[in-house]
């Protein structure tokens, strides 16, 4: 698994190298093809009432950045999820209040994900950005301190209240799940550029060529779609399938015990009251709770984590789930 990863780099990154008849098969084509267009199309939350609105996404980058939303006033989703850091952290293990022990993922792009975190805990990305906020080791905040936050600045105050109403006689946690929805609608915004790899796909859709693709990420290219078959879990213009897999990394924690990944996540989503199939979801016909409403908890989910998007990967080292290999 580790070894078919190396070409990836070759796909994503302009490589000093001229280029050479690669022949992709019809079938390669088509393979390629899928892996695109990018950006995709943007289309807004069911679920959040407040996505793509900018006036939503100005107050989320503030709160995104305010350490006082967490228990000592020294966390926010920013000391983990850092602008100078493609929106992760560098680290092999994220830090909030304590050392945690899963790696942080980048959120750019996080508005095309399927599921969020490494074990798919929250169903939508205003749910995911509310799950830190409330974990203790993270950020250890609850809904009354983020609402006695918004009503004690007076900006936040004015924003929150030209989009959901005024906050003081709202339950805290209902101010909480705004506030989140704010963050979401922020991330929204967070889309990575274009690539070399994207101009080549759509020149080769076009039944052209780009020229200046590098021979070395053609090479790569034919080993990805073809018999690497890394195409199988990274699919598509994210390069993820959006599900989980057991790609055979040890799930075992230091000091003792183990990460169940996506088999503890689906017990956490069944039990939040911040899933879609609750009543936070603004999505009245609940549509958006199908994969929700179905998913299931088996003994294979035991030790499984999310296939990560690899768009952007030579800048969010270390990798995996739990940061343990620096390089690809």
């Amino acid at each position: 698994m580790i070894r078919r990863l190396l070409p990836i780099l070759l796909l994503l990154l302009p490589l000093p190298a001229a280029a050479q008849n690669v022949v992709f098969t019809e079938d390669e084509r088509a393979m390629i093809s899928a892996h695109g267009p990018w950006p995709p199309e943007r289309e807004r939350d069911p679920s959040n009432r407040v996505s793509d609105d900018p006036r939503a996404a100005a107050l989320g980058g503030k709160l995104f950045a305010d350490t006082a939303l967490s228990a000592d006033g020294t966390v926010s989703c920013a000391t983990c999820h850092r602008a100078d850091a493609t929106f992760a952290d560098g680290r092999a293990t994220g830090k909030g209040l304590v050392v945690v022990h899963r790696n942080t993922p980048s959120v750019i792009n996080a508005r095309w994900q399927r599921w969020y975190g490494w074990d798919g805990g929250a169903d939508s990305l205003w749910a995911a950005s509310e799950r830190p906020i409330l974990a203790a080791p993270e950020m250890g905040g609850d809904a009354a301190r983020v609402k006695a936050r918004i009503l004690a600045e007076l900006d936040y105050k004015a924003a929150f209240a030209a989009l959901f109403g005024d906050p003081a006689p709202m339950a805290a946690e209902d101010v909480l799940v705004n506030a989140a929805k704010c963050i979401a609608a922020f991330q929204e915004t967070l889309v990575s550029k274009r690539t070399p790899f994207d101009r080549f796909r759509d020149a080769l859709e076009k039944g052209g060529d780009d020229p200046a693709y590098p021979a070395a990420a053609r090479r790569g290219l034919k080993i990805f779609v073809g018999r690497g078959n890394c195409s199988l879990c990274h699919f598509g213009p994210m390069f993820s399938n959006g599900e989980f897999s057991d790609a055979a990394v040890p799930y075992f924690l230091p000091g003792g015990g183990v990460d169940k990944g996506r088999y503890t996540g689906i017990q956490f989503l069944r039990a939040s009251p911040y899933n879609l199939l609750g009543r936070h979801n603004d999505d009245g016909a609940r549509t958006s709770a199908f994969k929700t409403r179905h998913v299931t908890l088996g003994h294979r989910n035991f030790g499984e984590f999310k296939v990560p998007s690899l768009r952007g990967v030579a800048a969010t080292a270390p990798y995996m789930h739990d940061g343990s290999l620096e390089h690809i």
